[in-house]
């Protein structure tokens, strides 16, 4: 079956808070992760035929939805997922929120790597608790994070590792001697760790493999949260429907409890949605991977041809992790947007000499974006 990910879609006039953003300017939209493509026909139809039957009273449990992640997740990672462990979520974030809250105290606090996507950081924040940055450092053209860097910066009063892998804004899938390393550290400061796994299906480096975090043993497991979603596979985010995985009955139990009367159950047609996606939806994720292979390998080459650019070569998501140290400026994020070009700031994932390129839209606007990157810094020569 051929998909067209050419196809324009005018987002501009829409409800995307992501074209919105600059509807009254000339202004590409290369920040926050969605994309530009069409959903799969599969999702379509899906949310067409529960319209279809006109009453859209409160939801039962979704066992649909349950019974489709425990069939992916053993088939695609021979990871073996029991019902009573899944709490359905209206999104990762509040995902990543409600553990913060739920796994640590006041006085205590989570380890994140650095740079994080920005939740990470603002689900310390919000809840009024610290948080220590770990820095992730290039080896080898991947972003990998070094926790011995953490031990001096440690006080007994960690409780939680925050984990994201694929990571965000890096790109780093991680391997399997790598998430051991972190699960020794999780053992080693008796810490439990969120898994923030979204990505887990846009892999673009071939041979990498994901690997979920709780996978690895029985002691990763009942130490772990993982927190998973189709949305940003299958352009969904609009829909929001995200699991959390906790096989441990106490953590479970937290976790649900900070919960209640705070994050509401999940609307009917993203669960519709996400069912729809995680069992129908994988040719065309497959068609979407090889044409974000394209963009990524053409943004790549690109930005290293230029002078005071670097960027590693991601090896998941649809994300670009520009490194702008050498161009000069006090914030590159403004200045790129003075050319038409609206990038997340690395100052909201860590670091601002850095911006983040988000390359999930058509092959055409990629060249315009590269068309207008190459005269922003020509401008500096």
């Amino acid at each position: 079956m051929a998909f067209n990910f050419d196809q324009r879609i005018d987002r501009r006039h829409s409800d995307s808070l992501k074209w919105n953003k600059y509807s009254d300017q000339d202004v590409l939209p290369l920040w926050v992760a969605d994309t530009d493509f069409r959903s799969p026909e599969c999702i379509i139809e899906a949310i067409k035929n529960r319209a279809d039957h006109g009453v859209f009273g409160y939801g039962g449990r979704p066992t649909g939805l349950t019974e489709a992640a425990i069939a992916r997740f053993e088939q695609r990672y021979q990871w073996k997922v029991e019902p009573e462990w899944i709490v359905v979520l209206p999104g990762v974030v509040s995902g990543l929120n409600l553990t913060v809250r739920a796994m640590t105290l006041p006085d205590e606090r989570s380890i994140a790597p650095s740079p994080i996507y920005p939740p990470f950081r603002g689900a310390a924040k919000l809840a009024e608790r610290e948080q220590i940055h770990v820095p992730l450092t290039l080896q080898a053209g991947r972003w990998v994070v070094d926790l011995s860097q953490a031990a001096s910066l440690l006080n007994g009063k960690e409780k939680l590792l925050l984990l994201c892998n694929p990571q965000n804004p890096g790109g780093t899938v991680y391997r399997r001697d790598e998430l051991e390393a972190q699960l020794a550290f999780a053992r080693q400061h008796d810490l439990i760790v969120c898994s923030d796994e979204i990505h887990c299906d846009l892999l673009l480096e071939p041979g990498a493999r994901h690997i979920p975090f709780a996978s690895l043993s029985e002691d990763a497991a009942q130490r772990s949260i993982t927190l998973i979603s189709p949305s940003k596979s299958f352009n969904i985010a609009g829909l929001g429907a995200s699991l959390a995985i906790i096989p441990n009955a106490e953590l479970r139990a937290r976790f649900k409890q900070a919960r209640y009367g705070i994050v509401p159950e999940v609307d009917i047609l993203a669960l519709v949605a996400a069912e729809a996606a995680w069992r129908g939806g994988d040719d065309w994720l497959d068609a979407q991977l090889a044409y974000l292979r394209i963009s990524r390998d053409r943004l790549h080459a690109a930005v290293n041809a230029l002078p005071g650019l670097s960027m590693a070569r991601p090896e998941a998501t649809y994300l670009g992790w520009i490194d702008c140290h050498g161009l000069d400026v006090a914030s590159p994020a403004l200045y790129f947007e003075k050319w038409g070009l609206g990038f997340s700031p690395g100052r909201d994932f860590g670091d601002d000499r850095f911006v983040r390129f988000n390359f999930g839209c058509t092959h055409a606007t990629l060249e315009e974006a590269l068309v207008r990157l190459r005269a922003a810094i020509a401008a500096r020569a």
